[in-house]
């Protein structure tokens, strides 16, 4: 099959009994696909043989009785075993300063569909939008924490050294940071005057003597829901050592992805490279798309080519193929 024959929707949408296909993470395993997504009750997984399709959905992977919003999961394989790391909403736990509940966790399975066992607060509220990543230097997290102070309040996102799979180093350190208008998430939130900014959906990779972490700004709520990244050229393996800065700069709005003339609300994504190419996997609302869901539930999971080359990041993105 020719990528020109292949729907830009990666998973199959039943539009009769729907629960979304919200931040899409995905992992390649013994030469098999997996995605993961966000649910109320659960992490949902779908798999298939080949990346482009043949996606079947298999339902839950990882779940804990008497909790929900269950967010954005990130999956690593460490000798033999896989880590899940995502948010879960903790009923009995003291939020933090603006009411959030969301708590990130980790849970560890014998193959990469579960079920995810052994489930453990690793973070306080509020942490979500994990990305767990491992090179020479040993394991990181990325995740998004909100930030009461300063210029731009809101939501960051951050990075901490794993002394193992279940223990962060606990010395955060500030990675992105909202610096646009386009980052509002929400206008007088708290109080008039004072906007609520956003910057989450972390997403860490390396290519060509550049490291990148992209992320996503505003809300997923709102159409405007965009794709961007920070950059650094560096051979430095700590993680938390890094200053990456945003492309082209602070000022500047420039995201790889964003609404366009066929869906809204693009972002939170993950990324795969097949035969020296990058592809991205975020997900996305189809105009008039007949759910008769609200933004939670409409997102559902696409594909599209990410060119990557020198440090400047492009998508090619169409609307009836790859």
């Amino acid at each position: 099959m020719l990528l020109e024959e292949i729907f830009m929707h990666l998973l199959k949408v039943d539009k009769s009994h729907y629960a979304g296909q919200a931040d899409p993470y995905i992992l390649k395993s013994n030469g098999r696909y997996y995605i993961y997504v966000t649910g109320h009750d659960a992490v949902y997984a779908y798999h298939s043989d080949n990346l482009f399709d043949g996606w079947e959905y298999y339902g839950v992977v990882m779940t804990v009785p008497n909790h929900d919003s269950f967010w954005a999961p990130s999956v690593i394989e460490i000798d033999g075993k896989f880590y899940m790391y995502n948010s879960i909403e903790i009923y009995n736990d003291t939020p933090d300063k603006g009411g959030h509940r969301g708590a990130m966790h980790v849970s560890v399975a014998d193959n990469p569909l579960g079920p995810f066992k052994g489930t453990k607060q690793i973070l306080h509220p509020f942490s979500i939008d994990s990305h767990i990543v491992q090179n020479e230097a040993g394991l990181f997290l990325f995740y998004s924490a909100n930030r009461f102070e300063g210029e731009r309040i809101g939501t960051c996102i951050y990075v901490d050294k794993m002394l193992d799979p279940f223990t962060p180093a606990g010395n955060p350190v500030l990675v992105v940071e909202p610096t646009l208008d386009e980052d509002i998430y929400r206008r007088d939130r708290y109080k008039k005057g004072q906007h609520w900014h956003t910057i989450e959906g972390a997403f860490y990779f390396k290519e060509g003597g550049w490291q990148y972490l992209m992320y996503s700004g505003n809300c997923f709520e709102q159409p405007t829901y965009y794709i961007g990244y920070a950059r650094a050229k560096t051979d430095e393996t700590d993680l938390t050592k890094i200053k990456f800065e945003k492309y082209p700069d602070d000022n500047t709005y420039h995201p790889v992805l964003k609404a366009n003339e066929f869906e809204e609300g693009t972002g939170h994504h993950s990324m795969i490279k097949e035969d020296g190419q990058w592809y991205a996997i975020y997900h996305a609302r189809d105009y008039n798309d007949g759910l008769n869901a609200n933004a939670f539930d409409a997102r559902n999971a696409r594909i599209c080519k990410l060119n990557v080359e020198d440090g400047i990041i492009t998508a090619e993105r169409y609307k009836d193929h790859i």
